[in-house]
């Protein structure tokens, strides 16, 4: 006895490469239109309205109306989880320009994974977060130490309103790229919102990348500990 066959269902809308290339671009965390997810995916317009129709029914995308406009995003945290674990399971994709190539590597170096930090970057910062003691691993659960309330606060993070935040505060997120674990959560937003307020990190237009600024690379240096090359 099958106990919940409509398990299928999901993997036949994640199993057409259109759809999977506009989920993944999505996975940035931000609206898009189904003009701009074409273009990610190199589709007619008229062919992702279809492939966004099938995602908002398989609950995976949600849409909001703005005027005449429609705009599309992840229809929460736990799809970009589930995306990301198919990820990490995925073969790489084949390289067949040096612009696919310098994508991917830029990708791979510090990018979003909904709304907190992945890539390498992403890694780095959350083993310098482990190795400093302000965060502990339980499960798949990242925990905040003393020390660690007492970094963050300093650093400007409220927690106490990160807290409030309708979702899971500090899991652990798989890394497709690094096979290893990054900080997800409201906490892992946190910090992203934070290093783009502070200018250390700007997104790159387009994909879904995160480039280093110089003061960045400084204020990685000098507060995690880390060597941005």
């Amino acid at each position: 006895m099958e106990i919940n066959p409509n398990i299928a269902e999901i993997a036949s809308l994640l199993g057409e490469t259109s759809r999977a290339t506009m989920l993944a671009s999505m996975m940035d965390g931000r609206f898009h239109t189904a003009s701009e997810l074409a273009y990610m995916a190199a589709i007619k317009p008229q062919t992702a309205s279809f492939h966004l129709a099938k995602l908002v029914d398989g609950k995976l995308v949600k849409v909001e109306k703005q005027g005449r406009h429609r705009y599309f995003r992840l229809a929460g945290e736990d799809i970009a989880q589930l995306l990301e674990s198919f990820l990490a399971m995925s073969p790489p994709p084949e390289v067949r320009s040096l612009k696919q190539s310098s994508q991917m590597k830029v990708l791979q170096d510090a990018r979003t994974c909904y709304d907190h930090l992945a890539g390498k970057l992403g890694v780095q910062l959350t083993e310098s977060l482990l190795n400093a003691g302000y965060l502990e691993l339980d499960q798949k659960q990242f925990v905040i130490t003393a020390e660690g309330v007492q970094f963050f606060t300093d650093f400007g993070l409220d927690l106490d309103e990160l807290k409030k935040m309708r979702r899971s505060f500090s899991h652990a997120c798989l890394d497709w790229s690094e096979r290893r674990y990054h900080l997800g959560g409201a906490l892992g937003h946190g910090l992203l919102t934070h290093f783009l307020n502070l200018e250390w990190i700007t997104r790159v237009p387009s994909i879904r990348a995160i480039k280093v600024t110089e003061k960045g690379r400084a204020g990685f240096k000098e507060v995690f500990n880390m060597d941005i090359t």
